[in-house]
């Protein structure tokens, strides 16, 4: 385990809001702007206890979560996802350190595909008579606790 007590804590604090963001998706299929505000306002103590430097670091995590979002404010415009859904991958992203950046939206891509065909198999056994709205939150978690696995977790990041 790597990580100083105050960078743990705050690890925990934001694991713990995105598993609440994943469930609230899940049994709501919405995630509160609270949820999402209270994850992207952990995120700076987050910086602070990690120890990013004000600049460059900062402004480029904000930059490349705000392409992500961008991306994400796209496919709402498409209606191929909620709004929920696109302010919570901002927020998450605001966790993610850029060295795992593509790593981490890989696991959210993989993650989503699982989702999706696991509702894909409950519109085949349950034949609902609305459109079914696939719970993303649960993927953009996902990314986010391995994002944070890496970090904390991850005994073998220092081998090769």
């Amino acid at each position: 385990m790597n990580g100083t007590l105050p960078q743990l804590v705050l690890a925990a604090i934001g694991a713990i809001l995105m598993i609440c963001c994943a469930i609230s998706d899940l049994r709501w299929r919405e995630i509160s702007n609270g949820l999402n505000g209270l994850i992207a306002a952990f995120a700076i103590p987050f910086w602070i206890a990690v120890g990013w430097p004000l600049w460059p670091d900062v402004p480029l995590q904000i930059g490349a979560a705000l392409a992500v979002f961008g991306f994400f404010l796209l496919l709402y415009m498409l209606n191929a996802m909620g709004a929920g859904d696109v302010k919570n991958v901002f927020a998450v992203m605001l966790w993610v350190p850029l060295p795992i950046f593509m790593p981490a939206l890989t696991v959210m891509a993989l993650a989503g595909a699982a989702v999706s065909g696991a509702m894909l198999v409950w519109l085949i056994v349950k034949r609902p008579e609305k459109k079914p709205e696939v719970p993303y939150g649960v993927a953009i978690a996902a990314a986010g606790l391995w994002a944070l696995h890496q970090q904390y977790l991850n005994q073998f990041q220092f081998i090769g």
